[in-house]
């Protein structure tokens, strides 16, 4: 009896040494509350739709995540994300080339949004937030001109699987989400890219005196952070059948403060695919726990606004312990 109680101890102990045992508590913690109070909450449809709703921010997150862990940050990825799906979106309305072409066309769009962030950044050497902050403008104004305020409609009919879809009971955008999560964490553990990208976050100068090439490295990120981005933006074109000019411009606190949440230090040289993800459905989950309980929509930029600022907290704690 002694020995199997102190089995049932050493599993709780390994338990909570598990690195995002934290958030995944919190998220648990959550989830329990609002299945309490609002008996909606665990209603599959529900459910189906926090998911959906946290892949979009999800895959932002993953690629703000990298980014952060190089020791940068991106502000631009929701102006990406818009952007690109509206450039998508007029290919797939206006041209006769297929959808999922054109979607391809859009996540490369992307790719060079961010490749330009990365040259300034690396080549150049300013300041990743100037940077971001102001190409981040730049795009959503672009945004603006090209559309004019108005959105994007007449999206083919075949495109609706992308972000409508199910394969089983799991929607599509969530199965395309775990796929990249998945190559991701093999990137990350596996391979000397992944293992640049925590070197650089850690010590940049000892990374490049080691000869890891620095510039290619944080380029090749701000890249990946902008065709995720922009592969977020085209599936919720498919989500919501039009290119709407609003498309990612609330989705950049919520992909840093996941990110943040789930162990990825804004100092650099730490952070976890997995807790990017756990963060993010916490995210989800808060936001509809805010409309299912009838908060007023105000108040919600100032929940989401205390969230950060908790975020932040948590990570300079976590910094203190490590020194």
């Amino acid at each position: 009896m002694e020995l199997k109680r102190h089995s049932n101890l050493t599993k709780i102990k390994e338990l909570l040494h598990f690195k995002e045992s934290g958030i995944l508590l919190a998220l648990i913690i959550m989830s329990a509350l609002l299945s309490i109070t609002t008996p909606n909450f665990l209603n599959q449809y529900n459910l189906g739709i926090v998911v959906r709703q946290a892949s979009f921010v999800a895959l932002v997150a993953l690629g703000q995540t990298l980014v952060l862990i190089t020791g940068g940050i991106d502000l631009s990825v929701g102006s990406i994300a818009g952007l690109s799906s509206i450039l998508g979106a007029i290919l797939m309305t206006s041209t006769p080339l297929n959808p999922y072409l054109c979607t391809l066309l859009a996540v490369l769009c992307g790719m060079f949004f961010g490749i330009i962030n990365g040259v300034f950044i690396a080549k150049i050497g300013l300041n990743p937030f100037i940077v971001t902050l102001a190409t981040g403008e730049a795009f959503a104004g672009l945004i603006l001109v090209i559309t004019k305020g108005y959105p994007v409609l007449g999206i083919p009919t075949s495109f609706k699987y992308l972000g409508q879809g199910m394969i089983g009971p799991v929607p599509v955008p969530v199965v395309i989400l775990l796929i990249i999560s998945l190559i991701l964490i093999y990137i990350l553990k596996n391979t000397p890219f992944g293992r640049y990208i925590y070197s650089i976050g850690g010590n940049e100068s000892a990374s490049k005196l080691v000869g890891i090439k620095v510039d290619k490295i944080k380029i090749s990120v701000y890249a990946i952070a902008g065709a995720l981005a922009a592969l977020a933006g085209i599936i919720f074109v498919s989500r919501a059948n039009a290119g709407q000019a609003t498309i990612g411009a609330s989705w950049l606190m919520p992909s840093v403060t996941a990110a943040i949440i789930g162990g990825t230090s804004l100092s650099g040289g730490e952070g976890t695919i997995l807790g990017t993800l756990i963060g993010a459905i916490l995210m989800g989950v808060l936001s509809n726990g805010i409309v299912l309980l009838n908060v007023s929509s105000y108040l919600e930029r100032v929940i989401i606004g205390l969230v950060v600022l908790v975020a932040v907290i948590i990570d300079l704690v976590r910094k203190r312990n490590r020194s």
